[in-house]
């Protein structure tokens, strides 16, 4: 059995079933290593930021990335892991015909859901000031054309609003209302900026809920247990793992421009065995020696 057949991406059904039971505990990752890597473990779902995709290229998250950028950083995840993958597609690349085309290329590349925010182009971090927004019925017609694009109806459609750091509480409670109406599968609440607030918000919208856990930002830093029990079905952890290695990258390099060698240093790098038992580099070798057999 090929190494690569084996990885077939549990899909959108998964998801669906994940998001209705007992949860999505949805790890960031940045590619396919670090989504190997969260897997083994023990994560059973996995989140693609698009902040992190923009990181990765050295870029600021201001959607200068593009659509074909993000799809194949996707693919590239869901080639070599199972794990269904949430994917953050900024606000659609585009107007509304270009949603449409969003959905059928995440689709296509092996991803299980996706979410729209609602802030216009260029969009900003949600945890930033200065963010704009554009209508509820423009927002509305980005969700529809999502919804009606999918040629799954497994595919999940998960809204985004960042009016809470906009327009304040009420009004992002009331846009998460649109939106569900206008055929949203899930509410995607940015920037909540307290406890309280994270358990009013799920008392007032009745819907499957992702909660943004990321570091630094406005929101505090609660537990995912704590999460699931305020109703949230969806927690994602966009960057922790990105920043830890950032840190632990520079600060390398530093030590060995300093020192000229790595000889200091040798107990913080993975070993040569332990990278290729995290690549499967074994299981690629008996494979092709399986396959010259049978040749």
């Amino acid at each position: 059995m090929s190494i690569l057949k084996d990885n077939v991406n549990l899909g959108p059904s998964e998801f669906r079933r994940m998001m209705n039971g007992e949860g999505c505990f949805a790890a960031g990752v940045f590619n396919g290593i670090s989504a190997i890597i969260a897997e083994r473990n023990g994560f059973k779902s996995t989140y693609l930021s698009g902040s992190g995709v923009a990181a990765s290229m050295g870029y600021p998250d201001i959607s200068v990335t593009t659509l074909s950028e993000v799809a194949e950083e996707a693919r590239r995840i869901t080639r070599v892991t199972k794990s269904p993958l949430i994917v953050d597609c900024d606000t659609g690349f585009g107007e509304t015909i270009n949603v449409a085309r969003t959905v059928r290329i995440m689709e296509e590349a092996g991803v299980s859901a996706i979410h729209l925010e609602d802030q216009i182009l260029p969009k900003r971090c949600g945890h930033l000031d200065g963010k704009e927004l554009i209508s509820v019925e423009d927002m509305g017609k980005k969700i529809k054309s999502a919804v009606s694009s999918r040629k799954n109806n497994d595919f999940t459609i998960i809204a985004r609003t960042d009016s809470r750091s906009v327009e304040g509480f009420d009004e992002s409670v009331q846009r998460a209302k649109e939106y569900l109406k206008n055929g949203a599968d899930a509410i995607f609440i940015e920037a909540l900026e307290s406890e309280e607030e994270f358990r009013e918000f799920s008392r007032k919208v009745k819907a499957p809920l992702l909660a943004n856990m990321t570091e630094f930002g406005k929101s505090p830093l609660l537990a995912y247990d704590e999460l699931r029990l305020m109703g949230y079905s969806i927690v994602i952890y966009p960057l922790t793992a990105f920043r830890s290695m950032m840190k632990n990258v520079s600060e390398i390099y530093s030590e060995l421009h300093s020192s000229g060698t790595q000889r200091n240093f040798m107990d913080r790098l993975m070993t040569r065995r332990e990278f290729y038992d995290v690549i499967g580099y074994d299981e690629y070798g008996k494979e092709d020696r399986e396959l010259n057999v049978e040749r």
